[in-house]
């Protein structure tokens, strides 16, 4: 237990506006936001759909345009020697997914698709939603990363394999940002973990506006980090206090059991 109390993991929210469906843009306006990163951290954190905006015309974006913004994240990650997370537009086999990737400091991945597609959007007429969660292991926390929507939905988001961190990058518009917050809270506290919100800020073309509340939550539910503005918030995430709390209260060991069809 020792050497998992000594684990800490340096997190970097990056809040920001996004150009309308203009991935090169994106790409070069995010590499400028990241250049500015002057701290050493652990991962870096972009909001959902970080090179387009939340567009429900996929097919406005060149299907190479995944590809390369991954192969951007790549040699981001490379460069500053962290992770890099957040999602995009990614098309395969003729599918749209709002894919979220996770590259390691060596370029190496791991992904995870959209489970619920924001149907208020029309999000499911244009995505095929995931069917698999994806667990990260990096640094000595285990993460679950997530997209949006997918905040709203416990049960998909519950900590049944001992996981360290929620992770939800967005693009949650200002109208229902009190639910964002409150939420986000609720899954640190049910969860006894870490959670994590990345919003945007801005309007986007459809006229949405979109306020920021990026955030983050100790296992008892204890913000520790928030922003409305255009920035980015670094923290440390610390093992021992995960450890801690669960030693403490022991409330995961009452949680339900049950299968995700």
């Amino acid at each position: 237990m020792s050497n998992q109390n000594n684990l800490h993991l340096k997190v970097a929210l990056v809040q920001s506006p996004i150009k309308w469906e203009d991935p090169q843009g994106n790409r070069s306006f995010f590499g400028q936001k990241i250049d500015q990163v002057k701290e050493k951290v652990d991962l870096i954190i972009l909001p959902e759909m970080f090179s387009t905006g939340f567009t429900m015309s996929p097919e406005n974006i060149h299907e190479k345009e995944g590809d390369i913004t991954l192969q951007w994240m790549q040699k981001m990650a490379q460069k500053r020697d962290c992770a890099i997370t957040g999602s995009m537009v990614y098309k395969e086999e003729n599918h749209y997914y709002n894919r979220l990737f996770f590259v390691f400091p060596n370029g190496h991945y791991e992904s995870y698709d959209k489970r619920h597609t924001f149907t208020l959007a029309g999000e499911h007429k244009k995505y095929t939603k995931g069917t698999k969660k994806c667990i990260v292991e990096y640094k000595g926390f285990r993460i679950y990363p997530f997209i949006c929507y997918d905040l709203r939905f416990p049960v998909w988001s519950r900590n049944t394999e001992d996981v360290d961190l929620l992770l939800y990058v967005a693009n949650w518009p200002a109208p229902r940002i009190n639910a964002w917050d409150a939420l986000l809270k609720a899954r640190a506290i049910e969860n006894m973990v870490y959670c994590i919100g990345v919003n945007r800020v801005g309007k986007d073309n459809e006229g949405h506006l979109y306020t920021g509340h990026s955030g983050i939550y100790d296992p008892l539910g204890q913000r520790i980090g928030f922003s409305e503005k255009d920035e980015t918030i670094i923290r440390t995430l610390d093992k021992a206090i995960v450890n801690k709390s669960r030693e403490k209260l022991r409330f995961l060991e009452d949680r339900d059991i049950f299968t995700i069809h």
